[in-house]
């Protein structure tokens, strides 16, 4: 079979915004893939999914969030609920019919928002390191308290991270809206099939986390796969081969 080739461009959103996309045609139900904080499309995560989905005539979308990537806006500017209103923007004017949401890290959490905001649509999801509330639980509530006072009175501070060389913006409005879609305080009614990958060498995102997110979830059909060596990433090719081995147990 010869792969169809991707179909990239971009939806213009308000302002001077826009998000960039690749699209692969093919068989349904289609893959969207949810990347994670200050992530992008050109990953090995998203470009493994690709591959594989090219290889089977999947159809399979890939996007940037608003400030990341290619995309338009500033990363500064961004919050879970703009991210996910992005998510749902590129999944109702470019996808038809169901689809399966493979969300790394952030983009676990907003593949749940998607789910609850397009129940009818949403298949199956898989999340790799899912990071759901993670700006409550892991940023703020283990910041110390100069921080907290820099972040109330600024708006914004600035942390190093180990994923590139620039400091990462941690805005008043990212916390305050995270704030709106908190999801692990109660049950999460979705129904469908779950995959939880997670590495328990994970530095950023606890393992647990993961066992946490499959409790509250309403649905029976919810497994987690742990990578005892596996980091936050899981991008090393076993890691990926485990991706593609779980989303194709899903759609077989």
């Amino acid at each position: 079979m010869i792969a169809a080739p991707e179909d990239p461009g971009h939806l213009p959103r308000a302002g001077d915004s826009s998000i960039a996309y690749r699209r692969r045609p093919g068989k349904g139900p289609t893959i969207v893939f949810l990347g994670g904080f200050k992530s992008d499309m050109s990953g090995a995560k998203a470009t493994a999914l690709d591959a594989f989905c090219a290889a089977r005539g999947q159809a399979f979308l890939r996007f940037d969030y608003q400030g990341h990537g290619v995309s338009g806006g500033r990363f500064e500017d961004g919050t879970i609920g703009l991210w996910t209103e992005d998510a749902l923007t590129a999944i109702d004017a470019l996808v038809s019919g169901p689809v399966v949401l493979v969300g790394s890290s952030m983009g676990g959490w907003i593949a749940l928002n998607v789910a609850l905001s397009r129940p009818g649509r949403v298949a199956g999801l898989i999340g790799i390191a899912a990071a759901p509330d993670f700006t409550e639980d892991l940023i703020w509530q283990q910041m110390e308290e100069p921080a907290r006072m820099v972040l109330e009175t600024e708006g914004v501070i600035y942390e190093t991270s180990d994923y590139g060389d620039d400091p990462y913006a941690i805005t008043k409005a990212l916390i305050d809206d995270g704030r709106r879609h908190l999801r692990l305080r109660g049950p999460i009614a979705f129904s469908g099939p779950v995959r939880l990958l997670h590495g328990q060498r994970d530095p950023d995102v606890p393992w647990q986390r993961s066992l946490t997110l499959a409790e509250k979830l309403e649905s029976e059909d919810v497994r987690c796969i742990f990578v005892k060596d596996g980091d936050h990433r899981l991008a090393r090719p076993s890691d990926l081969t485990l991706l593609t081995t779980v989303l194709a147990g899903m759609l077989d």
